[in-house]
C-alpha cells in the first residue's frame, strides 16, 4: 500500500484465539477468488484501546499509521481500518452495522441507516436491506458480512465523508482523488449537484485547486453540470490559449460548457475592441492647439488601440492597457490634450476592470451593439 493511502487508515493486530470469522460478500468487479478470502476480527477486544493516536503530519492534517499489538506473534492477523470510520468512531449514537472493504483492503465501519439514507440505489446495489434485517444487523449492530467496493480507500473515504456530511479537508486529498470521488458519487447513488454545492466542504476543496489546475476543475464541473463550480473556475481560464485545445482535451469538457468557454474568450476580446474604439474627447480650440492638432492625438490613439486589439488576450491586465495608452502623452505638448488623454485612459481602465459575475447566456444576437454591450462586463461564464 502506498504512503498516501496510509493517511486514511490505522493498523490493528489481533490474536486468532479471540477472533471470529466474517464472511466476505463479493460486489461488482470482485473475483470469486477474492471473495473466498476469510477475514478474522476480534469479538471481545476493546476498540478504544486499539485506535491509533492521531499525530501531526507534514501537512498538519493527516493521521500517522501506528501498529498496535504484538505483530511478531505467529498467530497475529493485521488488518487496515479507516482512521475515521472505525469501531470506536461514535459518528452516530448507534453502533456501526455495515463493514465495507475497499479494493486495496481497507475496512470502513459505517451505518446502514446513514448510507441508505444518502444513497438512492442501495450504494450501487451492494446492500440488501431485506437480508440485513433478516440477519439482525440493523437492530443489533452485528457485523455479519463484509461488502467489497471496487473503489480505492482514498476514493471510498471521500464518498463516505460525503454520505455522512463530514469534512475530509484534514486528509488534504489530491485533485485527481477528488475528481475520481465525484465521478463515483452517481455510481453509489449520491447526486453531485447536491453534494458539490457551494455550501459543502467538497466544493471548497475542489475550488481551492482551481488557480493551479483550472482546466481540470472546469472539466469536472462540466461533466456533472456543476455550474456554481464552473463559473469561478472559468475566471482562471482567461489565460488559457484556445488553440491549445486538442481533440482529446476537448472530449473531457461537456459540449455546452466548452461553448461557454469559447464565447467567454471571444466576447472578452470583442468587448476590449469596443472599449478601445472611441478616441479621446477633443477640447475647445486654443491658439496653441486647434482641431487640426488634436486630430494627431486621435490618429495616435487609433494606432495604439489597433495594436492592443491585435495583440491582446482575454486576460490582458489594466496595467498593460494603461502603459500602452499613456505612452502617447510623451508626444503631446498641449496640457489640455494630456488632461483629455488621462481622462480617456481612466475611463477605459474603469470599464475594463469592472467585473460582473452574473451569468450571461452566450448566444449571438443580430445587433452588434447589444452583443458587445452584453459582454464587455463579463469575466466569468
Amino acid at each position: 500500500m502506498s504512503t498516501p493511502e496510509w493517511d486514511t487508515t490505522s493498523e490493528y493486530s489481533f490474536c486468532p484465539s479471540d477472533l471470529f470469522p466474517i464472511s466476505l460478500s463479493p460486489a461488482h468487479g470482485v473475483s470469486s477468488d477474492e471473495a473466498d478470502i476469510s477475514v478474522q476480527f476480534g469479538r471481545h477486544y476493546d476498540p478504544l484501546s486499539q485506535v491509533a493516536t492521531p499525530s501531526q503530519s507534514d501537512h498538519g492534517a493527516n493521521l500517522e499509521t501506528e501498529g498496535v499489538g504484538d505483530t511478531d506473534a505467529p498467530d497475529a492477523t493485521v488488518i487496515s481500518i479507516s482512521s475515521t470510520f472505525h469501531p470506536a468512531a461514535n459518528l452516530l449514537p448507534i453502533p456501526s452495522d455495515l463493514l465495507l472493504m475497499s479494493s486495496d483492503g481497507v475496512f470502513f465501519y459505517v451505518h446502514l441507516t446513514q448510507v441508505l439514507g444518502a444513497s438512492t440505489n442501495y450504494f450501487n446495489n451492494i446492500i440488501c436491506t431485506d437480508q440485513a434485517e433478516s440477519d439482525g444487523s440493523i437492530s443489533t449492530g452485528c457485523l455479519s458480512s463484509v461488502k467489497c467496493v471496487v473503489e480505492s480507500s482514498m476514493v471510498l473515504n471521500i464518498i463516505l465523508h460525503t454520505a455522512y456530511n463530514l469534512s475530509c479537508a484534514h486528509y488534504v486529498p489530491a485533485l485527481n482523488v477528488l475528481i475520481d470521488a465525484v465521478g463515483a458519487l452517481p455510481i453509489y447513488g449520491l447526486a453531485p449537484k447536491k453534494h458539490v454545492a457551494p455550501t459543502t466542504t467538497l466544493y471548497r476543496l475542489i475550488l481551492a485547486q482551481a488557480p493551479v489546475q483550472p482546466l481540470e476543475v472546469y472539466a469536472l464541473a462540466s461533466r456533472h453540470d456543476l455550474y456554481e463550480l464552473a463559473k469561478p473556475a472559468s475566471s482562471h481560464l482567461l489565460a488559457f490559449r484556445l488553440e491549445m485545445f486538442t481533440d482529446d482535451l476537448a472530449r473531457t469538457v461537456d459540449a455546452v460548457y466548452l461553448k461557454r468557454l469559447f464565447w467567454l474568450h471571444l466576447m472578452r476580446l470583442a468587448a476590449l475592441k469596443r472599449l478601445l474604439l472611441p478616441v479621446p474627447y477633443p477640447h475647445p480650440a486654443t491658439e496653441d492647439c486647434g482641431f487640426a492638432d488634436q486630430r494627431k492625438l486621435g490618429r495616435a490613439w487609433t494606432l495604439a488601440a489597433s495594436y492592443l486589439a491585435w495583440e491582446s488576450r482575454p486576460d490582458v491586465s489594466p496595467q498593460v492597457i494603461g502603459d500602452a495608452c499613456a505612452s502617447l502623452s510623451d508626444y503631446l505638448c498641449c496640457p489640455l490634450c494630456k488632461k483629455g488623454l488621462a481622462a480617456r485612459i481612466k475611463d477605459l481602465l474603469a470599464r475594463w476592470s469592472f467585473v460582473q459575475v452574473r451569468f450571461f447566456d452566450f448566444y449571438p444576437v443580430e445587433e452588434a451593439g447589444a452583443y458587445t454591450h452584453a459582454c464587455y462586463i463579463q469575466r466569468t461564464i
